[in-house]
């Protein structure tokens, strides 16, 4: 499970251009942000996104309790979720769902962590494009998590390290 913010502010790519011309993209750097949630099982690259406004104690709570009802974690069902140490994630207010174990990477440790991955994918749905306000964003973000969610051959290719459990 990981988050990545994106907002108003573009995400520039490369592209190609015909020699002697310069490639124009339109930017207004404007900070108004919306946060991409991914919980990803990397062994089949079955995906759960979200799209919350913020990254905080509150909505953390309710990203974990959607996801517990989406994979139907409770007494019968134990899910083992893998994450970072953000301040988010570690706060005394957190209500964990029953179903839920949190298992924490070491500090500092992206690299470790397997839904870091996935952002340069989500990334380019939306990069090299000016949007008008967040509400256009959000619908072509929800556009391109869905593409994602429907190729999870993609996201295991991306997520699977050869060192992870076999479940």
């Amino acid at each position: 499970m990981d988050e990545h913010r994106l907002g108003l502010k573009p995400v520039l790519r490369r592209v190609w251009a015909r020699r002697g011309q310069r490639p124009v993209v339109r930017v207004h750097h404007r900070y108004e942000w919306l946060y991409v949630y991914c919980f990803v099982r990397p062994a089949t690259g079955e995906s759960c996104w979200l799209l919350l406004p913020r990254l905080n104690a509150a909505v953390f709570t309710l990203a974990l309790a959607h996801f517990a009802r989406q994979v139907g974690a409770g007494q019968t069902k134990r899910v083992l979720l893998v994450l970072d140490r953000a301040g988010a994630h570690t706060s005394q207010a957190v209500e964990v769902p029953d179903g839920i174990e949190l298992e924490w990477l070491p500090a500092y440790s992206p690299e470790l962590q397997p839904a870091e991955r996935l952002w340069p994918l989500t990334d380019e749905g939306v990069a090299n494009q000016l949007f008008a306000d967040l509400p256009e964003l959000e619908a072509r973000l929800v556009e391109r998590c869905r593409t994602l969610a429907d190729q999870p051959q993609v996201l295991h290719s991306h997520t699977h390290f050869h060192w992870w459990t076999e479940v």
